[in-house]
């Protein structure tokens, strides 16, 4: 029965293809249904998961039975090992595989489910919340399961590619999947802003999130369509819908590829204004799309995408390689290098912290200054490549003068040990500053005296100026680029920076969305930094853009606090 889903389309684009469900757990896995003649081999693989996860367990018990903390973490061991233990997990994840003919690592992330169901009904809240040990304990089987995999299903043939169907996706899980060639991501949950819809955007393929019920309610191997411009999924779709939409998909490819002719085109309005265009890129291997559509530089590298997905730190020389890479390919072109902005929902794997509100504690800045020597390995990784283009250091979420302070005194340390090595750098790399808190915009000349650039992460910015948590899409409708607070606080920096010299850009999701371009514009933004695959749309806009037209509008639309206003200056803006 064929039925359509609405949610927040992401990125935009017409997929169609054959659902490919994922769980819900921490852990993302995959949905197999086995042949009956491996069922009894899956379940001995469950078995032997569960026997070394309790060997593990013994062995953190062994290494910590006579240290200080020896009482408390022996509980916590315990409470894990009877979690392993519990038949709700242990013995039903068995009888699932048999009676539904799929592999371990399913199995055991729906008997979780259906243990945390039994936590929350705990009246007592100390152990109601101990359902974040029955994930940890999930997690380390997973994660032995996964390193040995069982039944592997044989490659299908379709007529479209898969589509990836999930509860949630962290940005590490997004990142992961850029290795396979999912044609389309749907999740239940998820804001237009939050970083996995940043990352979905980076792949270039449509992406539709806050669903709700499509986890539940799509199955394995439906044929679906996912208009990432309209937010909507279809489920089983006729024959109908379906040559309309393969029919929307080629003209949207026939778009695309006339798009491809302004790359080498100088991106400049009809007054002859000159505008710069740098791209976000989250891994070295990204620079082949930024080359490809013709950005002047990398206006925005998220390091942090360096760290995700691994069991140690990357080293400096890791790093390093990382960095050099992405300048060398950019021959001499700006390659801006934030500084590893962690935390929220981009944490370590081996470091997870618990926080009531994450996107306010500790991260970003704040986490590198509370770890100087992951901060130090870092900044002479970049400081080595520096020399091998026109590298510069970003700096995120600062709110005060003293974290400034601190970080170029990290940064002179940085160097000065590169200079007692005899390593070469440049000596006059630039340092800059990302404005996403509203204290930062509003103090901007302190920001100035110290920075050698500023760049307005309008992502975070709106979030702290509206207290709206972009990844929550229950607040998803009070996020609003468009309110007169944003907006004034974006022209203000603009007009700042603009004012003294100060180089000053837009890396935020705004930069690549041509409903933005001319106002950003009027504004006075000259250069923006978007995703790779967003460029070539916002500069066809430039180039249709005539500023001395553009710049009484855009003063109106400053002065007036009526959203309906606003809605009707920047259609006539645009139009």
């Amino acid at each position: 029965m064929s039925f359509v889903l609405h949610g927040v389309g992401v990125s935009g684009g017409i997929a169609i293809g054959h659902a490919h469900l994922a769980s819900h757990a921490a852990l993302e896995v995959a949905h197999h249904v086995l042949p009956e003649d491996q069922v009894t081999n899956e379940i001995s693989r469950l078995d032997t998961a569960f026997t070394t996860v309790r060997k593990e367990l013994q062995a953190l018990h062994d290494t910590v039975v006579s240290g200080p903390a020896a009482a408390e973490y022996e509980a916590f061991l315990e409470l894990h090992r009877m979690i392993l233990d519990d038949p709700t997990l242990s013995t039903a994840a068995k009888a699932y595989i048999a009676q539904n003919q799929c592999n371990a690592e399913w199995a055991i992330t729906q008997q979780m489910g259906v243990l945390m169901a039994q936590f929350e009904e705990i009246e007592d809240p100390y152990l109601r919340e101990r359902k974040t040990d029955v994930i940890q304990v999930v997690e380390r089987v997973l994660k032995v399961l996964l390193g040995h995999p069982g039944y592997i299903p044989p490659s299908q043939k379709r007529d479209g590619d898969s589509v990836l169907v999930a509860h949630d996706l962290s940005p590490a899980d997004v990142l992961q999947y850029k290795q396979h060639s999912f044609t389309a991501f749907l999740t239940d949950l998820g804001g237009l802003t939050s970083h996995t819809a940043i990352v979905a955007r980076s792949l270039n393929i449509p992406s539709v999130v806050a669903l709700h019920h499509a986890r539940r309610l799509i199955r394995e191997n439906d044929v679906l369509i996912v208009d990432g411009n309209q937010g909507v999924v279809i489920v089983d779709p006729d024959e109908h819908v379906l040559a309309e939409y393969r029919l929307r998909q080629s003209e949207l490819e026939l778009e695309k590829q006339k798009l491809k002719r302004l790359r080498t085109t100088v991106a400049a309005t009809l007054d002859g204004t000159i505008v710069e265009l740098y791209a976000n890129i989250e891994l070295p291997q990204d620079v082949d799309q930024v080359k490809e559509n013709g950005a002047t530089g990398v206006g925005l590298f998220r390091s942090e995408f360096l760290f995700l997905n691994r069991d140690s730190l990357p080293d400096e020389e890791e790093q390093f390689e990382a960095y050099r890479t992405v300048a060398r390919k950019m021959r001499g072109m700006p390659v801006t290098v934030r500084t590893f902005d962690l935390g929220a929902d981009k944490n370590l794997d081996h470091a997870k912290r618990v926080a009531a509100n994450p996107a306010l504690g500790l991260r970003a800045i704040r986490l590198s200054l509370a770890e100087p020597q992951m901060f130090n390995i870092q900044l002479r990784a970049i400081l080595r490549a520096s020399r091998y283009g026109q590298i510069r250091i970003l700096v995120p979420m600062l709110s005060n003068v003293a974290e400034i302070t601190q970080t170029l005194h990290l940064i002179e340390s940085a160097k000065q040990s590169l200079r007692n090595e005899k390593i070469p750098f440049d000596e006059k790399v630039q340092v800059g500053g990302m404005i996403e808190i509203p204290a930062a915009a509003l103090s901007l000349d302190i920001f100035m005296r110290k920075l050698d650039f500023l760049s307005i992460g309008t992502n975070d910015l709106i979030q702290y100026t509206l207290a709206i948590d972009r990844a929550d899409d229950s607040v998803a409708h009070l996020y609003d680029s468009l309110h007169p607070a944003v907006l004034r606080l974006v022209a203000h920096v603009i007009r700042s920076a603009n004012r003294v010299g100060i180089p000053v850009s837009v890396c935020g999701e705004i930069a690549g969305d041509v409903v933005f371009t001319r106002l950003l514009l009027g504004f006075g933004l000259r250069v923006f930094s978007m995703h790779p695959a967003q460029l070539l749309t916002v500069k066809r806009e430039v180039l249709r853009a005539n500023l001395p037209a553009l710049i009484p509008i855009t003063q109106k639309i400053l002065k007036t606090a009526d959203p309906e206003k606003i809605h009707a200056l920047l259609a006539k803006l645009n139009g």
